[in-house]
């Protein structure tokens, strides 16, 4: 584990991935298994699971299924069991991990959702050889890649010097006789997703504005981006309103960090914008103290942009990208900004301050007309925006807001790859609410309805016309309050490091 000095370069803690065309000996072996067809509708029905397990012979499969009979394994998705191996099993024991019913479609996300488990339930027990679906390696390695991910402790101790400190355990993943590149391409994403993770967990104290930009810059140059930091100096000459008046009342001034991807000469350009606030204490209008600790969150958008746009780079996405990401400290102090106050914005559009703790919005608008000066085709944005959303969504379906076809597209692509986007209106009634009698704009609205639709609203004003845009709320989905479960650990989430990437490639494709 990293200390305090060594957190901010630790790389994420996950497994190493690699693929097998046939099941080699490994300390454990992880294996599927469903609820008995011929039982259906026996009140102990899930009682009676059947392996899955693809590469392994009948006899084996056979002897695997009698011993989860015996121990009454479950079969409900990501639910595990451990067990000595029987004969024909290469290894000393054998995860079992719940696929649903027989009958059941297997979606990829079922199979995402128990490797993710399996994988959390193999830590630390060396090697394990994954057999689950040898015709959709990608679902499979990606969710044990993710389910491995073990969140960083700062600690006194340094790794080098702890003599308890194991080896990354190996997952390897049954592919049979194709799939090796479905496994790598896994691989790279999962650690982009632990990236994110990292940057979210990381404590306040050592993530702030300027060591979040620094950290920023490091992984992009690495990963052959171009890299562009803007201090306070720089962000006053550029007149971005908003990233100042949130930072001014931290003494670790803002910045906007911005990191280009090239793709290729006359491939479609699109801009990533994402809500960098390292700790949000509501400033003025300061939060309640119960819970403000999960503030170190409120940078999960920048999290995501950051390492979408690196893991772009790192698959040679054949399009052209720019990530904008504003980064600011939202503290109360004798400089910071108050309610009532009015800023001119990036661009000259002024806006009323009403309440200090809707400074996300703030930060994105200045992002948002900077990105769009690119001409990007389109523009994908999220962010730590609303506790609306939650009131809205719940805590694990983020909120898709934005141009109407572009806004369902994200939302579906969202939900194919697991992360649940949900698309919402932008009602015209709302957009009343944010008139100000001072200035172009209110940064609230005068009611508690649609919160997070009136936010959005909002951020539509900053966006260029022509330019197809989707705004994805994550205030509930980046962070997991609770306990860890299939892939998802405690804490950062990643989301939505995932859905981005589905839309990067699925504009591309088309473009």
């Amino acid at each position: 584990m990293p200390t305090a000095d060594s957190i901010l370069s630790h790389s994420p803690d996950l497994a190493s991935i690699e693929a097998v065309t046939s099941p080699v000996t490994s300390d454990v072996v992880v294996v599927g298994i469903v609820a008995d067809a011929a039982a259906e509708g026996e009140k102990d029905a899930a009682a009676a699971p059947v392996v899955v397990a693809p590469g392994l012979d009948g006899e084996a499969t056979w002897a695997l299924s009698t011993l989860a009979r015996s121990v009454g394994a479950s079969t409900k998705v990501g639910s595990t069991t451990r067990v000595p191996a029987s004969a024909g099993v290469p290894g000393d024991s054998v995860v079992l991990v719940g696929l649903g019913a027989s009958d059941d479609e297997r979606t990829d996300e079922v199979l995402r959702r128990a490797a993710g488990a399996a994988a959390r339930a193999c830590r630390g027990l060396g090697s394990a050889l994954v057999l689950l679906d040898a015709e959709r390696a990608e679902a499979v390695a990606l969710g044990a890649g993710l389910g491995s991910f073990t969140p960083a402790k700062v600690t006194a101790k340094d790794e080098k010097d702890d003599d308890d400190a194991a080896a990354p355990d190996t997952l390897r993943v049954f592919v049979g006789e194709s799939g090796s590149d479905a496994v790598a391409r896994a691989a790279t994403i999962a650690e982009c997703v632990g990236l994110a993770r990292d940057l979210v967990n990381t404590p306040p104290n050592l993530l702030f504005p300027g060591s979040f930009a620094d950290r920023a810059a490091s992984l992009a140059s690495e990963a052959g981006l171009e890299v562009e930091v803007l201090d306070e100096t720089a962000l006053a000459e550029g007149g971005f309103g908003g990233i100042l008046a949130v930072g001014g009342g931290s003494a670790r001034g803002p910045r906007l960090v911005r990191l280009t991807h090239r793709g290729g000469e006359g491939r479609p350009r699109v801009a990533l914008v994402g809500k960098g606030v390292t700790f949000d204490t509501g400033g003025i209008s300061i939060k309640p103290a119960a819970g403000m600790e999960q503030m170190t969150m409120d940078m999960g958008g920048a999290a995501a942009v950051v390492a979408t746009v690196i893991l772009a780079a790192r698959l040679d996405l054949d399009l052209n990208i720019v990530a904008t990401v504003p980064m600011a400290e939202n503290m109360p102090s004798a400089t910071a900004y108050r309610p009532g106050d009015v800023l001119t914005m990036y661009g000259g559009t002024t806006v009323e301050v009403q309440n200090t703790d809707a400074e996300g919005r703030l930060i994105l608008a200045d992002a948002i007309v900077r990105a769009c000066e690119d001409s990007p085709s389109h523009l994908i944005e999220t962010a730590t925006l609303t506790g609306a959303q939650m009131v809205a969504l719940g805590t694990r379906t983020p909120g898709v807001m934005g141009s109407e076809d572009f806004r369902d597209r994200v939302a579906e692509l969202s939900r194919d790859v697991g992360e649940n986007g949900w698309a919402m209106p932008l009602p015209e009634e709302l957009r009343d609410g944010l008139d100000s009698e001072v200035a172009d704009l209110t940064n609230v609205t005068p009611h508690r309805w649609g919160g997070m639709l009136s936010a959005g609203l909002f951020l539509n004003e900053f966006v260029a016309e022509g330019v197809e845009w989707a705004h994805i709320d994550i205030a509930g989905p980046a962070y997991n309050s609770g306990g860890a479960e299939g892939y998802l650990p405690k804490g950062a989430t990643g989301v939505p490091v995932r859905t981005m990437l589905a839309v990067l490639e699925d504009i591309a494709a088309a473009g």
